[in-house]
């Protein structure tokens, strides 16, 4: 990004909405027409928020071990295995959404396969989709089974290593 781009952006932040605030922006956008990894990267922010959220219930004191057992739940590999345990539970615009986020043209890290990488963004796309249209209690309830989902998995995968 250059340095123009980065100060044009950051002025059209900071819009006067008339009344001595800030006009908000994203107020105007079409879910619907957006690139699909930019609903990825809306629904990544979000999942791995919610993940912060719901292991302090396990783990309030040490940082380090919410922030490698967060970004283990939110990688690639096990976003997938969420995706497939709640596919079932998805309307056909859901499923649609998530189509979109998989079929977009991304590079795969080394940590996941192809397959599983495009998984997960079409599921991080689905939630970024499900938070700009303002779904609240369908997000939650979607990323609440996510979470179950892969906990559940987890758990399986170190009982079978033991």
């Amino acid at each position: 990004m250059t340095f123009e781009h980065l100060k044009k952006l950051v002025d059209m932040m900071f819009v006067d909405d008339g009344n001595g605030g800030v006009q908000q922006r994203y107020d105007s956008v079409d879910p619907k027409s957006l690139n699909p990894l930019v609903l990825a990267y809306i629904g990544d922010a979000y999942f791995h928020l919610f993940v912060r959220g719901r292991i302090l219930y396990y783990e309030q004191s040490k940082v380090q071990v919410l922030h490698q057992f967060s970004a283990q739940i939110v990688s690639a590999v096990w976003q997938d295995k969420a995706y497939r345990g709640i596919e079932s539970m998805l309307t056909e615009e859901e499923k649609a959404v998530y189509k979109r986020g998989r079929n977009a043209k991304s590079h795969a890290p080394r940590s996941a396969s192809v397959a599983q990488y495009h998984s997960s963004t079409g599921f991080e796309a689905l939630l970024g989709y499900l938070y700009l249209m303002e779904r609240s209690e369908r997000l939650y309830e979607l990323a609440e089974e996510s979470f179950k989902i892969i906990s559940k998995a987890m758990m399986d995968e170190i009982s079978n290593k033991k």
